[in-house]
């Protein structure tokens, strides 16, 4: 099979994933990864539906164990490219899949950024992402007790892995976000 639309990509994530704020984190990741692509001179469709698919499994197989090892099973089945399927593999640390591409590396590069942005945003007095300045992402940035689940060094070691500066790549993937802002309701 040929890479999915974003309307395939869009149902298989709705048929693994109810909770709202997973389908966001999807989006925002989507988002990011078009708006990459075509900074880096990459097909953007395919990019972004693998940002849309890299955790549709997470709700149904959250352990480290499953995830994201049961999507790519299913992704295989559905016979899907296997540089999608690899930069899935890739995008945790606990798969031991080496990122060897810019799509490996850039999916690997926004995804926890994504939501250490919306932690930012939903403190902000407006609750909405337009608010939100590298600047206000770095104050919180130093506050090791803001965020806690985010791994600061897994978004620092992916800017560098793209060959960017953190406030550059989070300038990046807040412009990415703000642009869907009313999908993501913030």
């Amino acid at each position: 099979m040929s890479w999915p639309t974003r309307d395939e990509a869009l149902s298989l994530l709705r048929e693994y994933t109810e909770n709202e704020n997973l389908i966001k984190h999807a989006l925002a990741v989507e988002a990011c990864m078009f708006d990459y692509a075509k900074r880096f001179g990459e097909p953007p469709e395919k990019w972004a539906v693998t940002g849309l698919l890299h955790d549709f499994d997470y709700e149904k197989y959250p352990s480290r164990e499953d995830h994201p090892f049961r999507g790519v099973g299913i992704l295989r089945r559905k016979g899907y490219p296997e540089s999608m399927i690899h930069a899935i593999l890739a995008h945790g640390d606990h798969t031991h899949a080496k990122r060897e591409n810019l799509l490996d590396k850039t999916l690997y590069a926004v995804d926890e950024l994504t939501g250490f942005v919306v932690a930012v945003a939903l403190v902000r007095p407006s609750k909405k992402i337009r608010d939100v300045k590298v600047k206000s992402v770095r104050k919180k940035w130093k506050d090791k007790s803001f965020a806690r689940g985010v791994d600061r060094e897994c978004i620092e070691r992916g800017a560098r892995d793209l060959g960017i500066g953190l406030d550059h790549h989070i300038q990046n993937v807040l412009d990415s976000m703000k642009r869907i802002s009313t999908e993501l309701g913030l």
